[in-house]
């Protein structure tokens, strides 16, 4: 029955900032509308998973996060590093890829990953 996510939607404290940080550290370019459409590349895949509340994996007082897949981590990382934007924890690398953490400006953690 499902085809896809047809969205993301959360409220931010300051949209204006929050769409220029978005832009700037992601290069997700957000429109008047407040939206920006990410379009699936061959080899992608959006992952639905679902976590206890005393799960640690992110925040527990965060209902959810965001994980973007990315082509180059490292080059990500060196852009972030350039943009003052830190890491919230060291990279790691498993079974499953590489992965790093940052925040954004209302202090949600985001997920990197490249497979």
């Amino acid at each position: 029955m499902i085809t896809g996510f047809g969205g993301i939607f959360w409220r931010t404290k300051n949209l204006e900032a929050t769409k220029k940080w978005y832009n700037d550290a992601l290069g997700l370019d957000i429109n008047d509308w407040n939206l920006t459409m990410i379009k699936a590349r061959e080899g992608t895949e959006t992952i639905f998973s679902l976590f206890t509340e005393e799960n640690d994996y992110f925040p527990t007082d965060q209902q959810a996060m965001l994980n973007f897949q990315v082509d180059d981590l490292d080059a990500l990382i060196e852009h972030l590093e350039q943009l003052g934007v830190p890491l919230a924890k060291p990279k790691e690398s498993s079974d499953y890829g590489h992965f790093a953490w940052i925040r954004d400006l209302d202090g949600r953690l985001i997920e990197l990953w490249e497979k």
